[in-house]
């Protein structure tokens, strides 16, 4: 018993430490693979660029968010990729979890 109450307990904590990487692997994968290009930029030019453009992660998230929430092309600093695959639909996400999923890209290096 106490080792399947210390099993929970370790992977209730790894879950609940890795909410970025689990929202973005359970949502924008299907679209942005991490490295690859297959129907929309891969994750990792996405970051470079906007990382490029945004150093700050304030800024950065806030900026990625603002673009999820509602794309556009005149947001977007990508114009050829939005020339190849087309604009980002509306996707219709809580703003938390886009917050999250934009915090955890800012993070991670593909």
């Amino acid at each position: 018993m106490i080792k399947a109450i210390c099993g929970f307990f370790t992977f209730s904590s790894l879950l609940f430490s890795n909410d970025g990487a689990l929202l973005f692997n359970g949502n924008c994968v299907t679209c942005h693979n991490e490295v690859k290009e297959i129907s929309a930029p891969s994750m990792r030019d996405v970051r470079n660029r906007y990382i490029s453009a945004f150093s700050d992660k304030k800024n950065f998230v806030k900026y990625i968010s603002g673009f999820v929430i509602s794309p556009s092309q005149e947001k977007s600093i990508m114009q050829d990729k939005i020339l190849k695959y087309k604009l980002m639909p509306l996707l219709g996400y809580e703003k938390s979890v886009i917050n999250e999923v934009a915090s955890y890209i800012y993070d991670t290096e593909f």
